[in-house]
């Protein structure tokens, strides 16, 4: 194992901490984790795809008000892709929280595609998509979701 792949192996480990941490509220320590360069992205849940270091954290702030008391419970690896300034993970991030004020802590299971790149002073996630389907769905309930959310049908 190189270097390289050492520093990757050891900003992945400080990110999933910090989704850890995310689910007690507290966004911080997972934002450490981004790019400084304005490509780095995010899609979750709790709104819209945005694009920008300003536009990631207070996207991410206003979700980690979401949760309460929570903790990560592990990371399963779905795949994995490194190059040498470029790396993608897909994991199945196992989490439990307070989530949206309900009283008691509930298991949280995303689905999470996080984008790494080598920049000058180390490995930055430039990219994140997350969401909470974690199970199969039929194509009715899909369906039924994205016409609530006001999308068109297919």
């Amino acid at each position: 194992m190189d270097s390289s792949t050492v520093d990757l192996d050891r900003v992945i480990e400080h990110y999933h901490r910090g989704i850890g941490i995310f689910m007690t509220g507290d966004h911080e320590p997972a934002s450490r984790v981004l790019s400084r360069r304005g490509d780095v992205s995010l899609g979750n849940p709790f709104g819209p795809w945005v694009r920008g270091l300003p536009e990631v954290i207070a996207a991410m702030s206003r979700a980690a008000t979401q949760f309460r008391g929570g903790r990560a419970l592990g990371f399963d690896r779905i795949s994995e892709w490194v190059a040498a300034d470029l790396a993608a993970i897909v994991e199945l991030e196992r989490l439990e929280s307070r989530v949206g004020g309900r009283p008691d802590v509930a298991p949280v299971n995303l689905r999470a595609t996080s984008v790494f790149r080598r920049e000058e002073d180390g490995w930055w996630l430039v990219h994140r998509h997350v969401d909470t389907t974690a199970a199969a769905s039929t194509v009715e309930a899909v369906v039924s979701a994205l016409l609530a959310s006001g999308a068109s049908a297919p």
